[in-house]
């Protein structure tokens, strides 16, 4: 039987479930420009009323995946283990674990993305140190994975293209928020990039794209599910994103914090993630059998300074100046630091982590378009979360900033941000759940 668009957008209008078939037969079409955008808008839109099933969202992905490069990394080493967040505020997570995963043996090699919004992107704050460089070929690529056992690059045109040009149609349609989407655009690029084993970071709250739990816990399931269907090793921990991740917020400021946590001296919250994640790669690639297990390998490596020293290699494989290593301080550095002090005594009720975030991104930390220049110098650093007690005039945070009027700007925002009150608060827990097994639809 011939298969047509416009009886596929039908189906899906109607709630019927696609055939493997029919996903490929509109992804090749798509990626070919022989089926139209209006008709892949349309089909987004039925999709984003109607849903997917399990099975036909992995077959979606594998079809993305399928539209571009597939990378084998096998001949560099029989597992390849990667990490994923779902986009956060103060999101350094990638600059830890990596170096401590592959401190204990096990390689990473990672696709990374550049910041939008109120969202920092891995790339964006590696190129604070002067002369690192994310664009490699895929035989610089292998050649690092091999030699140094980690690296971070920027995705290539030839990986998943389907998604690229699918994405870019349902930003302009307003299809995005659709969760069998979401799994299928970001397991597509796992799936392409030839990881074995995946760990997925999916953040929830105001600063987050999952502003419940249940919806960040249905998009963890689902694409924990895509995985497994696909033959992966899959875990996903479900995280905090109500308040910023760790104290900065900021390239060069975030990349100094991960610094710090190498030595073992992060912040409490950021130092529990990274040793979430990393133990669950660890678990994943076989290095532990255990939680527990993992946390040990973590600490290790961190107390004996394999950690920092492989984090160093890194940045050194990839043209960066390991002095900056050596000594953060060397790091941008904004002209202007400002503190923002407490209008009241009590305590930090709450921070809210998208404001955050856009108010570092007014400061020209971030991006508000594509092609947006960075300024990897500016930011934010929180003296005071939810929970901690504060004086009048104790600072709450402190701002670092290029231009006065911008930090000005800036002051108000961060004012806005925070919520002190009389009574103590409990803050809220970083790690709501992991989830590591394929559910039964």
């Amino acid at each position: 039987m011939t298969l047509r668009m416009v009886d596929i957008i039908v189906k899906k209008r109607d709630g019927g479930a696609h055939t493997k078939e029919e996903i490929e037969f509109f992804i090749q079409g798509y990626v070919k420009d022989i089926i139209p955008d209006y008709q892949a808008s349309a089909w987004c839109m039925a999709v984003y009323f109607q849903g997917m099933t399990p099975q036909e969202t992995a077959w979606l992905t594998e079809a993305m995946a399928r539209s571009g490069v597939m990378l084998d990394l096998h001949d560099v080493a029989p597992i390849i283990v990667d990490k994923h967040s779902s986009g956060g505020v103060g999101d350094k997570t990638s600059l830890a674990v990596g170096p401590i995963v592959a401190a204990n043996g096990l390689p990473v090699g990672k696709m990374s993305g550049r910041g939008l919004a109120h969202t920092g992107g891995t790339l964006d704050k590696l190129e604070s140190f002067r002369g690192w460089r994310a664009e490699l070929t895929f035989e610089e690529f292998k050649r690092q994975l091999r030699e140094v056992g980690l690296v971070i690059a920027g995705a290539t045109h030839d990986l998943a293209p389907a998604d690229k040009k699918l994405y870019a149609l349902r930003d302009v349609t307003g299809t995005v928020p659709s969760i069998p989407l979401i799994a299928a655009s970001i397991m597509s690029k796992k799936i392409a990039t030839g990881s074995d084993a995946i760990v997925l970071d999916v953040k929830v709250g105001k600063g987050a794209f999952m502003k419940t739990l249940e919806d960040a816990r249905t998009l963890a399931q689902r694409m924990v599910d895509i995985g497994t269907h696909l033959g992966r090793r899959m875990s996903a921990v479900i995280s905090d994103m109500n308040q910023p991740l760790g104290r900065a917020v900021g390239n060069a400021l975030e990349v100094k914090e991960a610094i710090a946590t190498l030595r073992g001296e992060g912040p409490a919250d950021f130092t529990e993630l990274v040793h979430t994640v990393a133990g669950e790669m660890l678990r994943l690639g076989g290095k532990a059998d255990s939680h527990e297990e993992a946390r040990v390998l973590v600490d290790r490596v961190i107390e004996d300074g394999s950690a920092l020293r492989k984090f160093r290699e890194f940045i050194a494989a990839q043209g960066g100046d390991v002095r900056q290593v050596d000594n953060p301080d060397l790091l941008p550095k904004a002209r202007y630091v400002i503190q923002v002090p407490s209008p009241q005594d009590g305590y930090v009720q709450d921070i809210d982590a998208l404001a955050v975030g856009l108010t570092t991104m007014i400061l020209g930390g971030g991006r508000e378009k594509k092609g947006d220049p960075i300024d990897h110098a500016v930011g934010v650093v929180l003296h005071k979360k939810v929970g901690d007690q504060v004086s009048t005039g104790e600072p709450l945070c402190e701002i670092h900033a290029n231009d006065e009027a911008k930090a000005e700007e800036a002051r108000q925002r961060l004012l806005n941000a925070y919520r002190v009150a009389e009574s103590p608060v409990t803050p809220p827990p970083l790690i709501y759940e992991i989830l590591s097994k394929a559910s039964d639809a």
